[in-house]
């Protein structure tokens, strides 16, 4: 088969859902279709509007191929996230893994879960472990549960939607679900020890053909039925993907929107913390990908709605007036999952530009005790939205030491997952070089937003 040239990305973030068309022989974004990733609250549970986004997905596809053409489609999401299947309907809403409900079973769950030397995935709150969800539908909605034939992570839940086909993959199975065993590539023993091992499909390569689109889907599209549809991939690892073999390792990749997800590759786990929101990522090939992350993205616009590019002046002033926003304020998770978010000088009294510099700053600190635990690389990559904020750029390079460029791509999943087809595109476009902040005071304000913590 010809490897196809406009490949559709069905892009699930979080907090936005995308269609986008990338060209694979040049990597450019050629159209683009976004919508609030909205969660229902009705129901057994709050839940993912999984028909809402399948219209979204069926108008886009339809929209972008009558403008442009699309010959192939492939599909990142988020994690933490999966469809309990019984035949070809869901068993049960597809859960938001920020409901609390398996807060319910932690203490049951505690006693069921792999060790983190096997896993290096650490229990985390609510249900941002795969397993952790599973374990609590399997008690609290038995009778559910019995009818369940498989379990699909996300990518491969809107593969299937789109060809019929089940599968697994390992980037969507090893983001700290607990179900995975990075240093072995193997499924976890608790998987086989609660009697969830014949429910997964057989596990397939992220950048395999799981098959081409259902005539319903063609269509509803106006796609040919032959348009191929990869198998998936978790975003974060989509990310990778335009990077690998691209920079000498060790080497540090930030994935940032919701989630400000730093990850080393080529580097080892042995820094890694259970305690502290690290853990192993799996990367496309199966490789494990030490990782720390914190909610960097929906902090910034908690703490900086309406912000604007800082002066040189709005910077000094934060600096010199020690203008600090300390962890965390997403509770429960980040190297610092037991702080308390605060700030030293009340908001309300910044200017938007005084407000966006004090949480770029924060937000840099926090990146860089997570480097602590999963490594810094000879360079970082920074991936997403805070690719743009130029004084988050600086201030990392100058906390780190190394160099620091923001990627010149609008999406890195996006572009990523389009490159699970092949492509004649080897890498992702030269990024931005940020150089170090030079600021008076910056070193002296850095440690004493340590000596806070």
């Amino acid at each position: 088969m010809t490897a196809p040239r406009l490949i559709a990305v069905i892009d699930i973030g979080k907090t936005n859902a995308k269609v986008v068309l990338i060209d694979a022989q040049t990597g450019a974004q050629l159209a683009a279709r976004s919508t609030p990733n909205t969660v229902r609250q009705d129901g057994l549970y709050p839940h993912a509007d999984v028909e809402r986004l399948a219209t979204f997905i069926t108008n886009s596809l339809k929209d972008i191929h009558a403008e442009h053409g699309v010959d192939g489609i492939s599909i990142t999401t988020h994690g933490a996230t999966g469809a309990l299947m019984a035949g070809e309907r869901l068993a049960m809403p597809v859960l938001d893994y920020e409901h609390g409900g398996p807060e319910e079973t932690s203490v049951a769950y505690g006693k069921v879960r792999p060790d983190f030397s096997e896993s290096l995935s650490p229990r985390l709150p609510n249900g941002l472990n795969l397993g952790a969800q599973i374990f609590w539908q399997s008690q609290v909605f038995a009778e559910r549960f019995a009818e369940v034939t498989a379990i699909l992570a996300y990518p491969q839940y809107w593969a299937w939607r789109l060809t019929g086909m089940m599968a697994s993959e390992v980037t969507s199975l090893g983001c700290h679900t607990d179900l995975w065993a990075p240093q072995t590539g193997a499924f976890s023993s608790m998987v086989a020890e609660r009697g969830w091992a014949g429910l997964f499909p057989a596990v397939k390569p992220a950048n395999s053909v799981l098959g081409t689109i259902l005539p319903e889907m063609a269509a509803a599209t106006g796609l040919p039925e032959t348009t191929p549809v990869t198998c998936g991939i978790h975003d974060s690892n989509a990310s990778l993907i335009p990077h690998l073999g691209a920079h000498e390792a060790p080497f540090t990749i930030l994935s940032t929107g919701t989630w400000v997800i730093a990850m080393t590759v080529g580097g080892d786990t042995t820094h890694l913390d259970a305690g502290r929101d690290s853990l192993a990522n799996v990367d496309a090939f199966g490789r494990a990908v030490p990782t720390a992350r914190f909610m960097g993205g929906r902090e910034f616009d908690m703490l900086a709605p309406g912000a604007v590019e800082p002066s040189a002046a709005d910077i000094a002033k934060v600096i010199a007036g020690d203008v600090q926003a300390l962890p965390s304020f997403m509770a429960g998770v980040g190297p610092f999952p037991g702080s308390i978010g605060r700030w030293t000088k009340s908001p309300e009294q910044l200017s938007a530009g005084e407000r966006t510099a004090a949480v770029s700053l924060y937000l840099a600190l926090v990146t860089q005790a997570c480097l602590d635990l999963a490594g810094v690389g000879k360079q970082i990559v920074i991936e997403g939205p805070l690719a743009r904020n130029a004084l988050f750029g600086q201030a990392l390079a100058r906390l780190t030491g190394v160099p620091v460029s923001a990627s010149g791509d609008a999406t890195g999943t996006s572009l990523g997952a389009s490159m699970l087809f092949g492509g004649t595109h080897a890498t992702a476009a030269p990024g931005l070089q940020r150089t170090p902040l030079q600021a008076e005071g910056f070193e002296d304000y850095c440690a004493r937003w340590r000596q806070r913590l």
